[in-house]
């Protein structure tokens, strides 16, 4: 595999939702070991520490239920220049945080391949569609808008414009199985690919996979990976504040990470949803380490054996 400069970004945002414990999940990634994890793969790896959110003033949201909307306004703008100035040295991995944080990341990552005038790719891995405006959202939380904001759907008049708006269909998300009814009404009519877990129990997680990597590759397109901690299901996956039963499993994970790695597609990558207060002795954190590390090269021969003792 052909060997990266993995560039460490701390974000740790927690204010996408009202269930606090986020903010320590980029220490968590540190604590499991990722920078290890990838030297021993070959790569090299620079940290940059965690960053803070721009202080912004904004009006009050029209929904009176959004959540902190000024410092979710200001991690989408520091997060969506630190995507654009890391992304020309090496492979931002935006460890987080909360999946407002995506936001930032994949507007940022957006901008970039705009610059190089390269398609742009999301594999979005997420039990919820994320694709909320602060219009919509029932219960305010803004962790569950940022595929809104960066397809470029109304309602985001406080935050900063989209440089390079994502198209729809050149988005997929797998791993769906909690997508609230306003969220089915833009998707249904829509072009988004959307693999929930029955097509993922009739058809298994490696084909729809491929034929979206497929898809990246005859467009020469750059992929983002955005990965949610409750994409993988909450029994081997505790420490997040959505868990939703009936996940992917270990394995799954791993085989998603592998298929990616073999494509060399992927530019840069999300940890998101991470919340250390809920796991049970690094479980979580550790396992998100390992899909990392699967993602840069590792294979399945090469995983080591873990003791809880």
């Amino acid at each position: 595999m052909t060997q990266k400069h993995c560039i460490l970004i701390g974000a740790p945002v927690d204010c996408g939702k009202r269930v606090r414990g986020c903010l320590m999940g980029p220490d968590a990634y540190r604590t499991a070991g990722i920078a290890e994890a990838i030297t021993a793969l070959g790569h090299s790896v620079e940290d940059l520490g965690n960053l803070a959110p721009a202080t912004v003033d904004v009006a009050p949201a029209s929904n009176p239920k959004v959540y902190k909307l000024a410092e979710n306004v200001g991690w989408t703008q520091t997060l969506m220049t630190a995507a654009q100035e890391a992304a020309p040295r090496g492979m931002p991995i935006f460890m987080g945080g909360d999946h407002a944080l995506a936001a930032g990341t994949v507007a940022g990552m957006a901008a970039h391949a705009k610059s190089l005038g390269r398609p742009f790719f999301v594999l979005w891995l997420d039990a919820h569609s994320d694709i909320h405006t602060p219009d919509t959202t029932d219960s305010g939380n803004l962790h569950g808008t940022p595929v809104g904001y960066v397809t470029g759907r109304d309602g985001f008049d406080a935050y900063p414009p989209v440089p390079a708006p994502v198209d729809p269909a050149n988005i997929c998300m797998i791993g769906l199985r909690s997508v609230d009814d306003a969220e089915h009404a833009v998707l249904d009519d829509g072009d988004v690919m959307l693999v929930d877990m029955r097509m993922i129990d009739e058809q298994g997680i490696s084909a729809p996979l491929q034929t979206f990597l497929d898809k990246v590759h005859a467009a020469n397109g750059i992929l983002h990976v955005s990965l949610d901690v409750d994409f993988l299901d909450p029994s081997v996956a505790p420490a997040v504040g959505t868990t939703v039963p009936g996940g992917a499993t270990v394995r799954e994970g791993h085989l998603v990470m592998e298929m990616l790695s073999d494509s060399g597609l992927v530019t840069s990558l999300d940890l998101v949803e991470l919340n250390p207060f809920l796991d049970d002795r690094g479980q979580t954190a550790n396992l998100m380490v390992d899909l990392t590390a699967s993602l840069l090269g590792r294979r399945v021969f090469d995983r080591p054996t873990r003791s809880y003792k």
